[in-house]
């Protein structure tokens, strides 16, 4: 399989990646029911001189699959864009709308798994056939700093990407760890619906993280 690059020239999954047969049955099935969706490995948004990567779990079917951006058009995208305006690594308004003229600012956006998985849950294969394109995406950063992982799912990638057994290093939320190359792995829990609405995580919680992540991209 030859791959594609985006502008940035890191290696991306092409349009129609023939890896994961599940997800490419699953995507074929969102194809025929809703043909103007974006169906497909959805890309990483934000510059790749960024000193921040926010890594996700997978796209949402009415997310990230419909829009093509991350985290935009479904509930997980509203904390985590709203705290990234807060905080400073984007700029203008989220409209959960990938022309809603938003832009991140020092920051980078992907999933541990480019598509859309049935029922929202990629099964561990999947999860590690995409995982060399998470690692192109570490590579690909020369200014990289810190990674936040949301979930045990994007920590375990994470961590997979760079080398490590995940279970070296666990998931902690709220804890920031340092691998032996001296990059930061910020760890919380996703920002889901389910996890907001039963508090699992709330805004403050988020905020304290990033408010974090924020002293670690920018001191010295």
């Amino acid at each position: 399989m030859t791959l594609l690059a985006d502008v940035d020239q890191i290696a991306a999954p092409p349009r129609d990646c023939p890896l994961c047969p599940r997800l490419v049955a699953y995507r074929a099935s969102n194809q025929q029911a809703n043909p103007a969706w974006f169906n497909g490995p959805v890309p990483s948004f934000g510059s790749a001189d960024a000193q921040l990567l926010v890594v996700g779990m997978a796209p949402g079917v009415k997310g990230a699959n419909r829009t093509g951006r991350p985290f935009t058009g479904d509930h997980a995208g509203l904390l985590l864009y709203q705290t990234l305006l807060q905080f400073g690594f984007a700029k203008g308004e989220y409209g959960a709308d990938p022309n809603d003229g938003l832009t991140l600012n020092d920051c980078r956006i992907v999933n541990a798994v480019r598509c859309v998985p049935p029922a929202n849950l990629p099964e561990p294969k999947e999860v590690s056939t995409c995982n060399s394109f998470l690692r192109a995406e570490l590579q690909g950063m020369p200014a990289l700093k810190v990674v936040l992982a949301l979930g045990v799912l994007a920590h375990a990638a994470v961590l997979k990407a760079c080398g490590i057994p995940p279970a070296r290093i666990r998931f902690n939320h709220g804890t920031i760890h340092e691998l032996p190359d001296g990059l930061l792995v910020a760890d919380s829990y996703h920002v889901s619906r389910y996890n907001t609405s039963t508090r699992r995580l709330t805004p403050e919680m988020f905020e304290a993280v990033i408010f974090q992540v924020t002293r670690r991209v920018r001191e010295g």
